[in-house]
C-alpha cells in the first residue's frame, strides 16, 4: 500500500509538471483563438503566448502590459515553406500587413519575425524581442531603444535583422514624420519577392495610403537560408527594463504566401485571400492607374487619327487642284494662244 501511494504521488507530481509545461508552451486560452478567428482583421489560426491577450472583445491584442518585464507573441499556427514541393518545387514569396501602436515609455519595440519550429516552446521573452539564443531568424524590428554602438541609430527606427539583433540595414523615422511610440496607430507592409530576392518594408500612419517607396529594401536569398524547412511567422514585443510604462498593441494582421508565377501577376499589397477594405483601396489605386493609361492611349490614338485625316485632306486638295478646268469662251480653242498688239492713243487738249 505504501509503495502504491509513493508511485501514485510520483505519477501525480509528474502529471502536474507535464500540465505546467504544456500550458506554458500553448496559447493562453481557446477564447483568444476564437476571438481572433471571428475578427476579419486577423488571419485565422493565430495563437497567443506570454503576456499577449485579447482586449475589448477581440478588437485588438495587447502584446505587453505596462509592468516590466513583459513579453508577448502572436504566432501563426500553420508554417509555410519557401520551396513548396506540392507546387512543383517553385519558390514562394510572401506578403504581410499589420497595424500596431506603442505607448510612450521605455520598451524594446515590436518585431515581425520568421522563425524556426519550436520557438513558441522556447519563448520566454528573454532579451530583445525574446530572440536571445536564436541564430536562425529574419526580423523586421520597429525599435524604440537607442543603441549607442551605432552612431546614427536613434530610438525611433526600423531595422532588418538576419540571425542577429544587430541590424544589417536600418532607417531612421524622424525625417519621415513618424514616431513609433507616441500611441498613434501605424501600419506596415512587408513584402518578399523570391524571383528578385528583394525584401521591402513600408510604414505609414493608419489612415494614409500604402506608400509607393519602401523605407527599407534589402536583397536576401531566403530560399537559400531556409531551404524547404518549415517557417513560422510571428509578431513579438518585449519590455525588459526595470520599470516601464510602455505597452504594445496589434489591431490587425494578415499574411499571404504566393508562388513566383502568381506573384508576377498580382500585387504584393494584397496579402488577403479575399478583398478587405485596405486591399480594396490599393486595388482601386491600381485600377485608377490602368484607367489613366487607357485614357492616355485613346487620346494618343485620336490625335494620330486626326493627324492622318488632316494629311489625307491636304493631299486630296493638292490633287484636286491639279485637275481643275477653268471655263473659257466657246470660241477659244484649247492650246491656241495669241498675242495682240494694243495701241493706246492719248489725245492732248488744244490750248485756247
Amino acid at each position: 500500500m505504501a509503495a502504491f501511494s509513493i508511485h501514485s504521488y510520483t505519477f501525480s507530481f509528474n502529471l502536474q509538471i507535464f500540465i505546467l509545461l504544456f500550458l506554458t508552451a500553448k496559447p493562453i486560452s481557446s477564447f483568444a483563438h476564437q476571438a481572433l478567428d471571428n475578427n476579419p482583421r486577423f488571419a485565422p489560426h493565430i495563437s497567443l503566448f506570454g503576456d499577449a491577450k485579447v482586449e475589448e472583445g477581440g478588437s485588438h491584442v495587447q502584446l505587453t502590459s505596462h509592468h516590466a518585464p513583459s513579453s508577448g507573441l502572436l504566432l501563426l499556427d500553420k508554417p509555410f515553406k519557401f520551396v513548396e514541393e506540392r507546387n512543383a518545387g517553385r519558390p514562394m514569396s510572401f506578403s504581410t500587413e499589420f497595424s500596431f501602436s506603442m505607448s510612450p515609455g521605455k520598451g524594446d519595440g515590436l518585431a515581425f519575425v520568421l522563425i524556426r519550429n519550436g520557438f513558441q516552446t522556447r519563448f520566454q521573452g528573454q532579451g530583445s524581442f525574446g530572440l536571445s539564443g536564436e541564430n536562425m531568424f529574419l526580423g523586421i524590428e520597429f525599435d524604440t531603444k537607442k543603441d549607442d554602438k551605432v552612431g546614427n541609430l536613434n530610438a525611433n527606427h526600423v531595422g532588418i535583422d538576419v540571425g542577429s539583433l544587430e541590424s544589417v540595414k536600418i532607417s531612421n523615422l524622424s525625417s519621415l514624420n513618424l514616431v513609433l511610440n507616441n500611441g498613434e496607430v501605424l501600419k506596415s507592409w512587408i513584402d518578399y519577392d523570391s524571383s528578385s530576392k528583394l525584401l521591402q518594408v513600408r510604414l505609414s500612419k493608419l489612415d494614409d495610403k500604402r506608400p509607393f517607396n519602401p523605407i527599407l529594401a534589402y536583397h536576401i536569398d531566403l530560399i537559400k537560408m531556409w531551404g524547404n524547412g518549415d517557417v513560422f511567422v510571428g509578431i513579438i514585443s518585449t519590455t525588459n527594463g526595470e520599470s516601464s510604462q510602455s505597452s504594445s498593441n496589434v489591431y490587425s494582421w494578415r499574411f499571404r504566401v504566393r508562388d513566383v508565377s502568381s506573384w508576377m501577376h498580382s500585387l504584393p499589397a494584397d496579402p488577403l485571400g479575399h478583398v478587405d477594405k485596405d486591399s480594396e483601396e490599393f486595388r482601386a489605386e491600381t485600377r485608377k492607374f490602368c484607367a489613366l493609361t487607357i485614357l492616355a492611349g485613346l487620346i494618343f490614338a485620336t490625335g494620330c487619327g486626326a493627324l492622318f485625316a488632316f494629311v489625307m485632306l491636304f493631299m486630296w486638295a493638292i490633287l484636286a487642284s491639279r485637275h481643275t478646268v477653268f471655263p473659257v469662251e466657246s470660241r477659244a480653242v484649247p492650246g491656241d494662244f495669241r498675242y495682240e498688239k494694243v495701241n493706246v492713243i492719248v489725245e492732248k487738249d488744244n490750248p485756247r
